[in-house]
């Protein structure tokens, strides 16, 4: 039996992941696993919520998002690597923790109202797109988290589940702790025009993706504006291609020379992501060739996903015991 502290996090499986996730989320998750007895969810049912008109590539998607947390080397023998949907528990927990979150507080959540802005494309006008952060406050209590990894821009998301817990406990006693905030060290990654990676802007660079694929997206990428010709001096603070140096390159020396280059037009634009192609390969390759090995054994995906979700179920089962006897239900 694991008894070291337990930690949840989860991710939508809506297609390939990028650097951002990696720098953002994923290099932390390997960290963690050797600390803390890790829960990591493929959240399908969360995805649903948005994508509940067009599910054909779910499937696909929660192998794909699996084949991305493996390659950068999450570890089904250190974590529990499930999809949310293969342990009931989730919907069970959504479900008696609805019955007292208030509507006003879905309503002012922060996270539906820019999910609201942010997908205008798409009908989210239901039941469960509202009930959204009561589910994500349902998988992290499920577990009994003790904290969140999040970057700090996420930690007020959750608040909400702070509030849900101590209001459920004010009923029933004290059945959850209230987790708290396990910050990631922040990564800021920008996507190759400039804004935040993402993939619902077309401007990622996809674990997936070979490096002649990714030199194609780098050498477009925009810098500095104010360096239209070559001879212009640059301020590399307002470049995204030196945010992406920052993460990958580990070579103080020449993040120092590129910087000083940059400020006295000493280094050219493409000179400068060529410097950063090396690093990003010298990480990216070994990542990219276990991807590929991984994707080679489809039984061997099924099992790590079976193997996760066994293990969650059993701590889900008796988080549920325990809300079921809070609650006088019958079971």
């Amino acid at each position: 039996m694991d008894n070291r502290k337990r930690i949840f996090s989860a991710m939508r499986p809506t297609g390939r992941l990028h650097y951002g996730h990696m720098a953002g989320a994923l290099i932390n998750w390997v960290k963690l696993q050797d600390e803390y007895n890790c829960f990591w969810g493929i959240a399908d049912w969360h995805a649903m919520m948005s994508d509940y008109a067009d599910p054909d590539r779910l499937k696909d998607n929660c192998y794909e998002i699996l084949l991305d947390w493996l390659a950068v080397g999450v570890d089904p023998e250190k974590a529990s690597i499930f999809v949310q949907s293969h342990v009931k528990q989730h919907a069970e927990i959504h479900l008696a923790l609805s019955m007292i979150t208030p509507l006003g507080w879905l309503q002012r959540c922060p996270t539906y109202k820019e999910q609201i802005l942010n997908l205008q494309n798409k009908d989210l006008s239901t039941y469960a797109f509202l009930g959204y952060p009561v589910l994500m406050a349902g998988d992290i209590l499920l577990y009994k988290s003790f904290a969140v990894p999040v970057g700090e821009d996420q930690s007020a998301h959750l608040e909400l589940t702070r509030e849900i817990a101590r209001r459920f406990n004010g009923f029933y006693g004290e059945i959850f702790p209230e987790p708290g905030t396990l910050l990631t060290p922040a990564a800021k990654m920008p996507g190759t025009d400039g804004r935040k990676m993402s993939k619902s802007y077309g401007n990622s660079l996809q674990i997936a993706e070979d490096m002649d694929t990714i030199w194609g997206k780098v050498r477009t990428m925009m810098t500095d504006p104010a360096r239209e010709r070559r001879t212009d001096k640059g301020a590399p603070e307002k470049c995204p291609v030196w945010d992406v140096h920052k993460f990958f390159n580990k070579d103080a020396q020449e993040l120092s020379e590129i910087h000083e280059g940059c400020m006295t037009a000493g280094i050219g634009c493409v000179d400068c992501k060529k410097k950063l192609m090396v690093h990003l390969s010298e990480m990216m390759d070994p990542i990219q060739k276990r991807r590929t090995e991984f994707a080679k054994q489809r039984d061997d995906l099924k099992q790590i996903l079976e193997a996760g979700a066994a293990r969650a179920r059993a701590v889900a089962e008796e988080t549920m015991a325990d809300v079921y006897r809070a609650m006088n239900l019958l079971h």
